[in-house]
């Protein structure tokens, strides 16, 4: 392995063999510190991801008057809640969210529920990515909410407003605009039902977002994900400790690198009974041919005959990348098509364009779709340099190549801070190099 700024070259890797613990899950971890914050009580947070996004919340809790403790090696935080909606004390205050997509929509609803004067901002990637749809069904509960540039993004001023009522949301762009308004709407006095227009993309997160509530005491019915029944004038009671599960989103990469050229690899942290819908990536992995098993607290993949699949991801859309890229190493002629994936577009990077351009580099033949890509498999994986569209997930993914007879060169590499700091070391630790 070759580094320079801006750049790290990953020499051709032989095989791959060994355990990787996994980081705290991102989705649970920024999920965890909101509920913690609007809690009654003090939650101890066992695992908490140490990374920007995660950052970029404590940043935000902090400016807004939240109290928090690391202990000394930094595995648990102690948050202090306020027992309610959270509030600015200042008479105006601007919070920077880089592009934690995840704190700029959970923040945004949390913020409706009290009179106060609040912009939040980010990166110029987060200024493109779209949260027209949460902020029009904000509006229909008496949300006071602007956008400071262009209409229907970031950044936002936020003056408070939110009551209540019955509120109609799209469902087909973010679940994370429903985990904001499922995740607020307790706080208020009047109940909130909450219905859900058209198809409701990446449920599984919205099935975090609820085992979250219900650890902190919050009980959320629903008509099969149609229509949801909040009840309000209910406060959030903080657990104790609470532990959060390794990201599942990360294990899809180890766990495909010994699908592709394995030996053995058992990621730690993440089981049979995970939250986490990315977990599923291991049972797309069993499709491909993997030897998949599973135990309470990990799961281990040994490399088998690789074969495509054609699926609907639409479940699991950041493990898809990680399919996407295993897709090279396919041994059958028929290609691999990943369906239902246009919220791909939506992320830190238009992924569906990037990840057609990048697998081009690499020598497969390509079809992209407006919601799927179709991949075939190149006879011989080339060298190329890989454009990592400053997007954590892009760079982890196309790491995979390097697990070919050819070398990669990974541009960026620190932008995999957003979630996982010591994924490149990681990775290494179980790689052996040709």
């Amino acid at each position: 392995m070759l580094s320079t700024q801006g750049a790290m070259e990953l020499k051709s890797i032989k095989s791959v063999d060994g355990c990787i613990d996994l980081p705290g899950s991102k989705s649970i971890s920024n999920r965890a510190l909101l509920l913690s914050a609007q809690s009654v009580g003090t939650t101890r947070l066992i695992n908490l991801l140490e990374s920007d996004d995660v950052n970029y919340m404590l940043f935000a809790l902090k400016q807004l008057g939240v109290h928090f403790r690391f202990s000394q090696n930094k595995k648990i935080c102690e948050v202090d809640g306020i027992g309610g909606a959270l509030y600015s004390k200042n008479e105006k205050l601007s919070l920077f969210l880089g592009n934690s997509g995840t704190s700029m929509r959970l923040l945004t609803a949390a913020l409706c529920l009290r009179e106060h004067n609040v912009m939040l901002t980010g990166e110029s990637r987060m200024k493109e990515r779209p949260i027209g749809h949460l902020i029009s069904a904000l509006r229909q509960g008496g949300a006071k909410i602007d956008y400071l540039e262009s209409d229907g993004y970031p950044p936002l001023q936020i003056s408070g407003g939110y009551s209540g009522g019955d509120i109609t949301i799209r469902g087909n762009i973010s679940s994370q605009f429903l985990s904001a308004i499922l995740m607020m709407a307790p706080l208020i006095p009047q109940d909130t039902r909450v219905h859900v227009d058209g198809v409701l993309v990446s449920r599984p997160y919205i099935d975090i977002t609820l085992s979250l509530m219900r650890a902190f005491g919050v009980e959320i019915k629903h008509d099969d994900y149609r229509v949801f029944y909040c009840f309000g004038g209910v406060f959030y009671r903080a657990p104790g400790n609470y532990f959060i599960e390794g990201d599942a989103s990360s294990a899809s990469y180890f766990l495909a690198a010994a699908a592709i050229r394995g030996g053995t690899v058992c990621v730690t942290g993440v089981g049979r009974h995970s939250i986490q819908g990315d977990i599923q990536c291991a049972d797309v992995l069993e499709k491909m041919g993997s030897v998949i098993c599973w135990g309470d607290n990990y799961i281990s993949c040994t490399r088998n005959v690789l074969r495509s699949v054609d699926m609907d991801m639409n479940n699991i859309p950041d493990a898809a990348m990680t399919i996407a890229v295993t897709a090279l190493f396919v041994n059958d002629d028929l290609p691999t098509v990943l369906r239902n994936i246009y919220n791909w577009r939506l992320k830190e990077s238009d992924r569906l364009r990037g990840m057609a351009i990048e697998l081009r580099k690499l020598g497969a033949s390509i079809i992209e779709g407006e919601d799927y890509i179709k991949i075939v498999a190149p006879k011989k994986i080339r060298f190329a340099t890989i454009n990592t569209y400053n997007d954590h997930r892009m760079a982890m993914a196309f790491s995979l190549a390097a697990l070919s007879d050819s070398s990669v060169i990974i541009l960026n590499p620190s932008c995999v801070n957003k979630t996982f700091p010591s994924f490149f070391k990681d990775f290494f630790a179980i790689s052996t190099f040709v």
